[in-house]
């Protein structure tokens, strides 16, 4: 065959006369044609310009085209075409001689296959038998095969071993329940095996319904164990604490010579336990095979989704019900049934979750452990805001933080639960102290005041070394007489019974360091607990000397007991006590302290005032001393004595020292009183020798106590005596006017008030007048001197200090003279000597400094004010006196009393008795003394500015203006500025 001509693709030619667009149409068509495209656009056009006999026509020509080429073609091939007709007549022939040749063969080869074909008929037939043997002999072992199931499947029905069971049944469903040929067994098969699969169903969901019921009571059972467990631990843990502490008292206590070793026993139990260790023996002490066949089996059975959450579902149930609390039972006495059943609860899961394979998720046990949490954190919340005994609020912290440690071992955040135990800190602490208040109030109620007595060594341990308040480390011979009263150990036992309970709350609460809050809190309870039971104490049920001595005593033992109380704090709070001894801070009962020894000393110093009353009796114009001391002193040294042989056998040194240098200075005062007294008119030279006697024995009294007290201590004493020995020296040396010295008045006279030296020294009377006469006694001889005093007033502008002094009026017999004003520059001493030629010598101490008071030569207070641009209406009328600096502003001004008016009737001022305040121009600030009434409460006016006509005051958060005219009359008491329209309606 000649090979067939490829399509030629036809590219459209130009034709010559390009300009016709019909002619280029039919090319376009032409070659699309030839090409195989698409003549689809070519009709829609035709169409679409409404010319389709155009397309017509371009077709035909196209046709007639190509039926010339085809012509031309078949032309070109003619004589293969001839050759090929030739060839196929002779294959023809060919073909029949084959067909001939097969027909003989077909022939010959059916004469011999017919014997063949009987034989194999008689053997597919002999086949067919075997294999229907073969099939019946199949059937009957798969029958026996079956029945051997089915029995095997009965028995392990029989004796509940369902999984077996259910592999049987397995079994049957998937090798016979289709190989089956008997249908009546095929139909008993079918009916049968979801009968037997539901009723394992049964079975075993009765059996895990009965495990629910059982677990609660185990999980019970499980939480107390393991609470009870960690409880044990955390007590360990403590033993091993004061073993250590132990040792730590005796290393720093230097006892070199023994070594100690802290060994700690290993216990069974949660102690080695972790995170995935339950610690309990016998197989972790529940048991889940219930659990875990009932979910083998809904595995097998293809219910593993169902009851995953048959399961979840329940126990959800049984943790709600567990967070019910019974109104019936208090929670004191049912918070520990409580928490152990929720902790049972999730020790529980946390086996499942890591033993279950995938029976419940962490995921779903952390989401039931956030509802627990805060169901019992409200719970708490609840019951604790009812709770008012710090010791119940105490036993259900304890038990929730074994709760907390118990399941935080088992990955379980109790970080809220310990937050609300911290939230609740206040209030414990709080109930704490008031259970301590009441305990501190009976202890000191049923003191009677007297020393304690101990009979056995056991009661000095436990009262004193127990306490650490022992002033040796010998034991005593018994019975022992303590310097205290039982006060102290009740007291001590209180306080230490509150520091171990505040560790104790504070302890396994989440906070590491809490060491400042205990501290914080017994401050609290030592400060104001018992400071102020003491301080009550002490205001009403001392009566005596006893009494007071010996509370302080009690004193001074609890300051040593307070040092242990802070040791001891830190101790249990695991502090170095390094750290407690470099931040000691004060005593706290240092307000009791003071009050238990003022008591004494004023209880002293009466009974020292009821022999001081002997003074009375003292010759003043006696002609010669009394050698022997005055009657008075004689009685106060011996009570003194008395005193000092009691007080020493239970007060400390130092609190003696005090007491005693107390009395003595109230003695010297007494004297110094006597002098000053009305009662003492004048007195002589030998009367003030006996003074000096009657000092002298008390300053050898002093020195007696040597030692009790050290040689400087004894010297402080004495200085008690400072003012009166001072006084009796000055009045009987023989330069009285080295007190006019400076240096020699600093050293020698320190103590001493000219004001009281003066007075002192008018009522001396000597027949030589030699020592501290008056003037009034001299006006005779003094009169003619008139000129010296002159002399010296000039001598004290021209030599010494310029002096302000407004009014100075000096006595000089029946001659007043006035100082005129001068100013001055700062401070110093007047001294005023007259010539030695008139009278020996004259003492005038005047105490000046830059704030002075005017007199009647000087401005006014008023003037002052309107020097300043303030109207005089700013004080009221009545003004005794005032005081004012003018480098500083400090202005001062006194009134009979108190002063009260109205001011336009809206207002109600009050002045005190004395006002104060800073004065600059336009300027009154740091008012102190004046006040105003707004609605029903007094406001302190604390400025006054002026600004134009105005004046404003000022209470600090609010003011009030008005105009200067209102002020220019000074206002009255009573009436204020109202005062002429009263009179006249009256």
């Amino acid at each position: 065959m000649l090979p067939t001509m490829s399509r030629r693709k036809v590219a459209p030619s130009t034709a010559e006369n390009g300009d016709s667009a019909e002619k280029l149409d039919q090319l376009l068509l032409s070659s699309a044609i030839c090409n195989g495209e698409d003549v689809g656009p070519f009709v829609r056009k035709a169409f679409t310009s409404g010319k389709p006999e155009t397309l017509l026509q371009h077709l035909r020509h196209f046709s007639r085209s190509k039926e010339s080429e085809i012509e031309e073609v078949c032309k070109a091939h003619y004589q293969d075409f001839i050759l090929a007709v030739d060839d196929l007549r002779s294959l023809l022939s060919d073909v029949d001689s084959l067909k001939s040749s097969l027909s003989d063969s077909n022939a010959k080869l059916q004469s011999v296959g017919l014997p063949l074909l009987s034989s194999l008929d008689a053997f597919v037939e002999a086949r067919n038998v075997s294999r229907n043997v073969n099939l019946a002999l199949e059937s009957v072992r798969n029958c026996i095969r079956l029945m051997e199931l089915c029995s095997r499947s009965n028995h392990h029905l029989s004796s509940s071993n369902f999984y077996m069971a259910l592999k049987c049944v397995d079994t049957i469903e998937s090798e016979f329940l289709d190989k089956t040929p008997s249908s009546t067994l095929k139909r008993m098969l079918e009916k049968k095996i979801p009968e037997i699969r539901w009723h394992i169903e049964r079975k075993v969901s009765k059996e895990f319904g009965d495990w629910l019921v059982e677990i609660r009571v185990v999980s019970r059972n499980l939480g107390q164990l393991a609470i009870g467990q960690a409880s044990s631990a955390r007590q360990r843990e403590e033993d091993l604490r004061i073993k250590q502490r132990q040792a730590e008292e005796q290393s720093r206590l230097s006892l070199r010579d023994t070594v100690y070793a802290l060994e700690e026993d290993d216990d069974d139990g949660l102690g080695g336990g972790g995170v995935g260790d339950d610690g309990f023996n016998g197989g972790g002490g529940f048991d889940l095979t219930p659990l875990y066949r009932a979910y083998h089996i809904h595995q097998t059975l293809g219910l593993e989704d169902r009851f995953k959450q048959y399961y979840f579902e329940n126990r959800k149930l049984q943790l709600t019900s567990d967070f019910q609390v019974s109104s019936m039972t208090p929670f004191l006495e049912s918070h520990q049934t409580f928490f152990a059943q929720i902790a049972g609860f999730f020790i529980v899961e946390d086996r499942i979750v890591r033993t279950g394979g995938g029976l419940i998720s962490k995921l779903e046990v952390d989401n039931l452990w956030e509802a627990a949490v805060s169901k019992m954190c409200s719970v708490l919340e609840d019951q604790f805001s009812r709770m008012q005994t710090a010791n119940h609020l105490l036993l259900i912290k304890d038990y929730v933080s074994l709760l907390g440690v118990t399941l935080r071992r088992y990955g379980y955040l109790v970080d809220p639960l310990l937050d609300v135990l911290s939230k609740h800190r206040d209030k414990y602490h709080e109930l704490l102290l008031s259970d301590c208040r009441k305990q501190i109030a009976e202890a000191l109620s049923a003191d009677k005041f007297d020393q304690m007595l101990m009979k056995r060594e056991y009661e000095y341990s436990m009262n004193v070394l127990s306490f650490q308040i022992q002033t040796s480390d010998i034991i005593p011979a018994f019975p022992y007489v303590a310097p205290f009263s039982s006060t102290v150990p009740d007291c001590c036992r209180i306080v230490r019974s509150f520091i171990e309970d505040s560790v104790s709350f504070m302890s396994y609460g989440g906070q590491l360091d809490f060491f400042d809050v205990v501290k914080k809190y017994l401050d609290r309870l030592l400060s104001e607990v018992l400071d102020g039971a003491l301080l009550k104490l002490i205001s009403t049920s001392i009566h005596g000397v006893s009494q007071a001595m010996q509370v302080a005593a009690n004193m001074a033992v609890m300051e040593r007991a307070c040092d242990f109380f802070f040791r001891h704090a830190a101790q249990l709070s695991g502090v170095p006590l390094r750290m407690v001894e470099r931040g000691r801070r004060q005593f706290p009962l240092c307000k009791a302290r003071d009050a238990a020894e003022d008591t004494l000393s004023g209880l002293l110093k009466q009974k020292v005032d009821g022999f001081m009353t002997l003074i009375e009796n003292v010759n003043w114009m006696a002609d010669e001393p009394w050698p022997n001391g005055n009657e008075y002193v004689n009685e106060v040294i011996i009570y003194l004595e008395t005193l000092v042989s009691t007080a020493q056998q239970i007060l400390p040194p130092q609190v003696l020292k005090r007491v005693l240098q107390d009395v003595l200075s109230h003695i010297s005062e007494k004297i110094i009183g006597a002098l000053l007294g009305d009662t003492v008119k004048r007195f002589t030279v030998h009367a003030i020798m006996g003074i000096d006697v009657d000092i002298r024995l008390l300053e050898s009294f002093a020195d007696n106590q040597a030692p009790l007290l050290s040689d400087e201590e004894a010297n402080q004493l004495k200085t008690a005596l400072a003012e009166s020995r001072q006084l009796v020296n000055l009045l009987l040396s023989n330069h009285p006017e080295n007190f006019l010295n400076p240096v020699i008045r600093e050293r020698s006279y320190n103590t001493l008030d000219y004001r009281k030296v003066v007075l002192i020294s008018e009522k001396l009377r000597d027949p030589s007048e030699r020592r501290f006469g008056t003037f009034g006694s001299r006006g005779s001889r003094q009169n003619p001197q008139k000129k010296s005093l002159d002399a010296l007033i000039k001598r004290l502008k021209d030599k010494w200090f310029k002096i302000c002094i407004i009014s100075m009026k000096v006595e000089f017999g029946q001659t007043t003279r006035k100082i005129p004003p001068f100013s001055l520059q700062e401070s110093f001493d007047l001294e005023l000597m007259a010539p030695s030629s008139v009278f020996p010598v004259v003492v005038l101490v005047v105490v000046l400094s830059s704030s002075f008071a005017y007199g009647d030569d000087g401005p006014s207070a008023y003037e002052v004010l309107q020097e300043y641009d303030f109207p005089i209406g700013l004080l009221p009328k009545g003004v005794t006196g005032y005081e004012f600096d003018r480098e500083s502003g400090n202005f001062k001004a006194y009134f009979d009393g108190a002063c009260s008016f109205s001011i336009e009737n809206s207002y109600q001022l009050r002045y005190k008795s004395t006002i104060t305040g800073v004065l600059s121009k336009d300027r009154l600030r740091d008012l102190k003394g004046v006040s105003v009434k707004v609605l029903f409460f007094w406001l302190n006016i604390v400025e006054v500015v002026r600004d134009g006509d105005e004046l404003e005051f000022s209470v600090g958060i609010a003011s009030a203006d008005f105009t200067i005219d209102n002020f220019v009359e000074s206002p009255q008491c009573g009436c204020g500025f109202d005062c002429k329209s009263r009179a006249s309606s009256m």
